[in-house]
């Protein structure tokens, strides 16, 4: 597919100057935020306030905000006794009967500094997450017309096209099929977009923070398909949302038969609205953007269509101008979340070095961390679970000396697929406009530990 370089223009070059000064105005809020809180430490209340006025002052949606009396997003703001053994604890059931997090602890989403906030995108702070499972209230999100409210008693899902019989479901018919449950990550493919050309954004939750994990239940797709009677010649399925984007993808009739399900439930309980409450389209190991959210159509043809979304979208513009198409896979990916960008080691010593792999191909089976920038490789520690098209935690321990270093980590999953370093794929992708190319970046990423313990994102 023969195209023009969409991304070589100074307004593309402006959008990303101003992701980076949001970021920096985030960045800026938080650290004040530390300071002020390890200077009065009991006066939490005081702190959250500070932290939405500093958010207010500077325009910031991303930061935390005020979610009730002063308490950080999920928590309830609550006196902190000086003894809790000395008065009774919060009456049970509270909490209105949902439950809520610690007002401690106050991790949150970060939108990325786009021009609207309905075609926007958060990511999730993987520095902070335990294990590979990311809390729903925390998994990434990507709109393109804003997040849908539907009534699940009113939405329906058609499936028609070259079929014997075209059938329209219910929520309540979708729930009858048997189901199953997964546990799987999504990534999309922009994730690390900035980080083509040179290192761009700061944190590991910028530079990949879209990617996260769910347990997720649903029906397989090939029932509902199989309901209908696919007619000889059919080789695709054309997937649509109910958003206001009418996002659209082509899928393989292939994929959809083999492993492709309808999600209804997300970690134990119904998918959140920004996760495409009541449905959404889930298949595994493919990029995010065709997990089609808030499902409402699946056409069946013999031909892609060729959507917007996969054609001027979500291709790779290689050196020569041709742009690859329906690259759906997410190659072999990892990334060290500790020690990471805008953190610092108090001092030389023992370190456990920790951080996710992952591959749309399947299993981990070798994750290798380097501490000299790639000239030497030692194994880390698989934590279990590992488990196929999900993301695996790695362990390393590292004797830092105090002298400056360059943290990597690189992963192999179980095809032998290894995860290129950021030249072996520029040396095949170029890097084309003013960020690079766009999509599918998986290199090994680089964290620069200076002698001060200071870490920061570098190319090397």
């Amino acid at each position: 597919m023969k195209t023009q370089d969409p991304y070589d223009n100074e307004k593309t070059r402006r959008k990303i100057e101003a992701m980076v000064e949001a970021e920096e105005r985030y960045l800026a809020a938080l650290r004040r935020e530390r300071l002020e809180s390890e200077a009065t430490p009991l006066r939490i209340t005081g702190r959250r306030t500070f932290l939405a006025a500093a958010a207010a002052a500077a325009g910031i949606g991303g930061l935390p905000r005020i979610a009730g009396a002063a308490a950080p997003p999920g928590a309830v703001e609550r006196p902190v006794p000086a003894d809790p053994t000395k008065v009774q604890g919060t009456p049970t059931n509270d909490d209105g009967g949902y439950g809520s997090r610690s007002q401690f602890e106050s991790e949150a989403r970060w939108r990325f500094g786009t021009p609207t906030k309905e075609s926007s995108w958060t990511m999730t702070p993987l520095e902070h997450g335990m294990g590979i499972i990311t809390p729903s209230g925390l998994h990434f999100e990507r709109h393109h017309g804003g997040i849908t409210t539907i009534d699940p008693s009113r939405h329906t899902l058609l499936v028609h096209g070259m079929v014997e019989q075209a059938k329209k479901y219910s929520m309540a018919d979708i729930h009858r099929f048997p189901s199953i449950s997964r546990t799987m990550f999504i990534e999309c493919s922009g994730n690390g977009l900035t980080e083509w050309s040179k290192p761009t954004l700061k944190t590991v939750q910028g530079t990949h923070g879209l990617t996260s994990t769910s347990e997720w239940t649903g029906v397989p797709l090939a029932l509902l398909l199989r309901e209908s009677g696919i007619k000889p010649g059919a080789k695709w399925v054309l997937a649509e949302g109910a958003d206001a984007a009418v996002m659209t993808r082509s899928i393989p009739l292939d994929k959809c038969l083999d492993d492709a399900f309808i999600a209804y439930g997300q970690n134990g309980e119904a998918i959140r609205p920004e996760q495409g409450y009541p449905i959404r389209l889930m298949l595994p190991g493919w990029e995010g953007n065709t997990h089609i959210k808030w499902l409402r159509r699946l056409e069946v043809s013999d031909v892609p269509y060729q959507t917007r979304e996969e054609t001027s979208k979500y291709t790779d513009l290689m050196a020569n101008g041709i742009a690859r198409q329906f690259t759906f896979v997410m190659e072999a990916k990892s990334v060290i979340t500790f020690p990471s960008g805008e953190m610092k080691l108090p001092g030389p010593g023992f370190y456990e070095v920790t951080g996710i792999a992952w591959s749309g191909r399947g299993k981990i089976t070798r994750l290798e961390v380097s501490a000299d920038g790639g000239k030497t490789w030692a194994d880390a520690h698989l934590q279990g679970p590992v488990l196929p098209i999900c993301h695996t935690r790695f362990r390393f321990p590292w004797l830092w000396d105090g002298k400056p270093a360059v943290l990597q980590s690189r992963a192999t999953d179980e095809t032998g697929y290894v995860q290129p370093m950021l030249k072996q794929l520029t040396d095949v992708r170029g890097l084309n406009g003013p960020i690079g190319s766009i999509y599918h970046l998986n290199a090994v990423q680089s964290w620069a530990v200076a002698a001060d313990g200071s870490v920061t994102n570098v190319h090397a």
